[in-house]
């Protein structure tokens, strides 16, 4: 059948005007038309699940909202006009609260408005088809096995996606900056039950702190200055779905208490009012920060850190996955000289060891940037060596010699050689290194960078 056909039955004892009724939505080569005269009939066929039923309110062995109520648990996807001789609105809103569609009185003008309801609900399935679709192309985005990757560390992280998305588990991500923690989120939601739900992200650390809660749970028109509307929070755009809180390690520490409660209870209040909205929502979060730790130093609770601990899945920075580099960068390639209208570009062998040596403090982000800046330096078919342009530092900076620092001990002393070069501009240097700075900002708070600025230093 044609994803544009539609299965219509007409539940209808009055032999004329159901014959009249069949031969009329006939016309429509569209629409594939059946008709009962009774509910036990209908109830033989209801397991085909139609896309519309049209149902007479008065049938001689069954009454029409309680035909309703027996479509709605057994295909609630199926549409239902209820056609009646009654011209009473309070019959009719209340059929419409039970789940009908529409409501038609019969008179002269009933098949005139039984074809322009059919024709919005046309509309109507032919968006439902072409969002199924989206999510369909959306779901083989997100397969997790979209993320690139052969090496032991990745696989380890596969099998633990693959779990996660079998189960309504909360799942804690860890891992640096540019390491993929998104995408991992999204690839548990779109091989998950939940699929066809929303999938909502928020980034706590970009939000400011006296907008976080209402951007969270939502509030009412005039809780305060500048409340011109009611919002409706993350948590109930995620209904049904995922929400993703990405950096969960900067939500403000009284906010922390409420976040718990609403885990706790799965239902919460807008900003503005006590009115208790109930929530169903799979929790996924990440954080580039060891959380056991900072329940340590006092700034995050131990209770919601149990509670947001579920599976844990830690993403490998790009340094420790082998020839995972080389993968990715293929797939970089591939899709830059598409998405470009270039011809495909392939890497030397010495391009190739060059991309093997680098230590990539801005992980998958950083190599993406310089593959596809490679394809643009290329004059030919082939990337080579000179074509993969290492980090450019300000001037006057100098990345040290590696001698017997650590690979963290290198990365800290070329961000810190940075930040001294650039008047302590945190954003500047984010961008100038291409990494988060979020990460800077975190270095700062351990010790490990010193911020200075006017000649002050800054906690």
């Amino acid at each position: 059948m044609k994803s544009d056909t539609h299965n219509i039955y007409i539940v209808e004892d009055d032999e004329f005007y159901g014959s009249m009724l069949e031969h009329y939505l006939s016309l429509n080569p569209d629409y594939q038309v059946k008709r009962f005269s009774s509910a036990a009939g209908f109830l033989k066929s209801i397991h085909e699940k139609p896309d519309v039923v049209t149902l007479d309110y008065s049938l001689p062995d069954s009454t029409g909202d309680k035909l309703l109520q027996q479509i709605t648990e057994v295909s609630p996807d199926t549409r239902v006009i209820m056609i009646s001789g009654q011209n009473d609105i309070q019959v009719a809103v209340d059929l419409m609260k039970k789940g009908a569609f529409a409501y038609i009185v019969k008179n002269e003008e009933t098949k005139d408005r039984l074809w322009m309801v059919l024709e919005t609900l046309s509309s109507h399935f032919a968006m439902q088809q072409k969002i199924k679709s989206l999510q369909h192309e959306v779901a083989k985005k997100y397969n997790f096995k979209s993320i690139i990757g052969n090496s032991a560390a990745i696989r380890k992280v596969f099998d633990l996606i693959e779990k996660a998305s079998n189960t309504n588990i909360t799942v804690s991500i860890t891992g640096e900056t540019g390491t993929g923690k998104e995408l991992a989120a999204k690839s548990i939601h779109f091989n998950s039950a939940r699929k066809d739900k929303p999938f909502v992200a928020v980034n706590i650390a970009a939000i400011p702190r006296d907008l976080i809660e209402s951007e969270l749970f939502g509030h009412e028109k005039g809780s305060f200055t500048g409340a011109v509307a009611r919002r409706i929070g993350k948590f109930e755009e995620a209904h049904k779905g995922t929400l993703f809180l990405d950096e969960i390690g900067e939500l403000d520490f009284n906010l922390q208490a409420k976040l718990l409660r609403v885990l706790q209870e799965k239902e919460l209040s807008r900003i503005g009012t006590n009115e208790v909205v109930a929530i169903d929502v799979r929790i996924i979060v990440a954080t580039h920060k060891n959380l056991a730790l900072e329940v340590k130093k006092g700034n995050f609770r131990e209770d919601l850190y149990y509670r947001l601990l579920g599976l844990p899945v830690h993403l490998p920075p790009l340094r420790e996955r082998d020839s995972d580099v080389l993968l990715i960068a293929r797939h970089f390639i591939e899709a830059f000289c598409k998405e470009n209208g270039l011809p495909d570009k392939q890497l030397s062998v010495e391009a190739k060891k060059l991309l093997l040596q680098h230590p990539y403090p801005g992980n998958i982000r950083q190599l993406k940037s310089m593959v596809e800046l490679a394809c643009v330096l290329s004059n030919s078919n082939e990337i080579l060596p000179e074509h993969i342009e290492e980090i450019q530092m300000p001037d006057g900076v100098n990345v040290p010699d590696e001698g017997q620092l650590t690979l963290k001990q290198h990365n800290t002393r070329i961000i810190q050689q940075c930040l001294d070069a650039n008047n302590f501009d945190v954003l500047k240097v984010a961008r100038i290194l291409d990494i988060g700075k979020s990460t800077i900002y975190r270095m700062i708070n351990n010790g490990e960078l010193i911020l200075y600025k006017n000649t002050a230093k800054v906690n």
